[in-house]
């Protein structure tokens, strides 16, 4: 005889049944195909402008296209504020792990950045406006409109689940995507080649068209242009990171669509220093410290005289600054092995993109540092400033290992939260223990407390006990301290790392050998590549690293 069985159990909201998942998988698909025929096109006319020998478009068609994107992304976006999100049932969950705060609030600050940026472009442009195109205009003044809208349209939206219009939602997220990265590489590109130009000042070298283009004979029709340059390309760092947590943002929202959440009522966390002394204090020190080497380099690294004093000046300083952010990580993963909390199991598509923007984006330090290594052991240099080169790039492959180990184990551990006290309180009636003539007495003839009046007074020194345990127990324990103070130390650290190649040190061009063993075109490619990927991933290490201070 067959028997059948039946599951009582409902199924849950994060597993959807079949035809949803297949409509998840189609608006992906749809709207993938879009993403990468946008940023494949796109990447072939900026690479084909900045890296040919003969010059494939020029900047006008360039900035044609971007503005293209811009007007349909920013279109979109509106679209979407307006009409989907106001739909009934449109947004029926929102992904507590999506956009936190201090993610949205970087991204109000990158975008202030961006915007400034957009004027400086746009008074440089003007000066230039009798010899160049009408473009180079239009193009910043779109990109200001289209940062303010999307900046507002991420605070407000980036943890909706869509459930409605899926097919235009993922289409327009996957749109904005692109868009956000196409304007990650142009501005790459555009601040890769100012940095370049600058090091061909010096040398004899074959640079492609684009680069020598840069120095044309267009005058300038106002006084402020010279200012204006300056500004916005020292304003690149900021906008390259805007767009890249636009970017993230984006991705996140489109991973969510047609998701259904169950967990809506995330626990909250407050951000607290109090007990917080001892590394956000050497976390300082290392960043007066990088600040001081980093303008000595940017003042005395041109002089040949000075050039190589500066090299060991920059080299000690990331040697001892990567020694102790390696040893502060070894420390924080061992703590880990003694940490009782559990591990967060549930897929969560913030996790997972901040795990591989963290192992992606570490692959250009590993890039230029392999290459760093090579070309020291190839050549058996034994300068000193060659053997600070080694040392330093072994450094830095090792504490990005470290600091990954440190920093994925941290976004996976449950936060710590405090447990409420379990206080148990004894009520005394004084009136019936003392003034009923009718209760049995509590004291003998030798006026001693009978044993009732001594289990009260028992009871009641328990329940001092009991409060004072409690508020023992509620102090910061030394496994959450520790990891803060590391977390702190690092984010600090990471900053520094940070500030110092967004706003132009490269002495991967200073030392010479590299350059003398791979050539200067192939070194100058490997270097362009490998180094926005590391500096994005010092920001991102420091945005990862406050949400690990956050849950110790």
């Amino acid at each position: 005889m067959q028997t059948l069985s039946y599951s009582s159990q409902p199924p849950s909201p994060n597993t959807p049944s079949t035809p949803h998942q297949q409509s998840r998988n189609s608006i992906r698909l749809l709207s993938g195909i879009l993403a990468v025929n946008i940023l494949l096109l796109g990447s072939a006319l900026v690479c084909g402008a900045a890296f040919s020998k003969v010059k494939v478009l020029s900047d006008e068609e360039i900035h044609i296209y971007l503005t293209i994107l811009l007007i349909l992304t920013t279109a979109w976006m509106i679209f979407y504020m307006v009409h989907t999100a106001s739909r009934t049932q449109a947004v029926l969950y929102k992904d507590s792990h999506a956009g936190p705060i201090w993610l949205r609030g970087g991204l109000v600050l990158f975008g202030m950045a961006s915007l400034i940026m957009d004027v400086f472009k746009t008074g440089y442009s003007t000066g230039k406006l009798n010899c160049e195109s009408p473009v180079k205009v239009t193009f910043p003044l779109v990109q200001l409109v289209f940062v303010v809208v999307q900046t507002y349209f991420l605070w407000v939206h980036s943890k909706d689940c869509v459930q409605k219009q899926s097919n235009i939602t993922g289409c327009g997220l996957m749109l904005t995507l692109a868009t956000n990265l196409m304007l990650w590489m142009s501005a790459v590109t555009d601040e890769s080649l100012h940095q370049t130009r600058e090091e061909y000042d010096s040398q004899t070298h074959f640079l492609p068209v684009i680069i020598l283009a840069g120095r044309s004979g267009c005058e300038c029709t106002h006084g402020a242009c010279e200012i204006f340059e300056k500004g916005f390309y020292y304003l690149y760092p900021f906008n390259i990171e805007y767009s890249l947590f636009a970017s993230a943002m984006t991705y996140v929202m489109w991973k969510n669509i047609g998701r259904e959440i169950d967990d809506c009522s995330p626990h909250k966390i407050s951000f607290r220093t109090k007990g917080v002394v001892f590394g956000v204090i050497v976390g300082l020190l290392v960043v007066i410290a990088g600040l001081g080497v980093f303008v000595v380099y940017e003042v005395e690294v041109t002089g040949d005289a000075s050039k190589e004093r500066v090299l060991i000046m920059y080299y000690t300083f990331c040697i001892v600054g990567l020694s102790l952010m390696s040893l502060a990580s070894l420390a924080g993963s061992v703590i880990y092995r003694f940490d009782k909390r559990t591990v967060v199991s549930t897929k969560n598509p913030t996790r997972s993109l901040d795990v591989a923007l963290l192992l992606g984006a570490a692959l250009g330090q590993f890039l230029i540092s392999y290459f760093s290594i090579v070309a020291i052991v190839a050549e058996k240099a034994t300068r000193t400033v060659s053997m600070l080169n080694l040392t330093c790039s072994c450094l830095i492959i090792l504490q990005l290992c470290l600091q990954n180990l440190f920093i994925i184990e941290g976004l996976h551990k449950q936060p710590y939260h405090a447990e409420p006290p379990v206080v148990s309180v004894v009520f005394i009636n004084e009136g019936t223990s003392r003034s009923n003539p009718y209760s049995p007495s509590l004291k003998n003839d030798n006026d001693e407390p009978s044993p009732v009046e001594n289990s009260l007074e028992r009871s009641s020194h328990s329940h001092d006990f009991s409060s004072t345990t409690h508020s023992s127990s509620s102090r910061m324990s030394w496994k959450r301290r520790a990891l803060k103070e590391i977390s702190g130390f690092l984010l600090l650290c990471n900053v520094i790392f940070w500030i110092i190649p967004a706003f132009g040190a490269r002495p991967q061009f200073e030392n010479g050998l590299e350059e003398w063993v791979y050539g200067f075109s192939m070194w100058v490619a490997i270097v362009n590549i490998g180094l926005p990927f590391g500096i994005f991933y010092r920001m991102h290490s420091v945005a990862s690293l406050f949400e690990v201070y956050l849950t110790s």
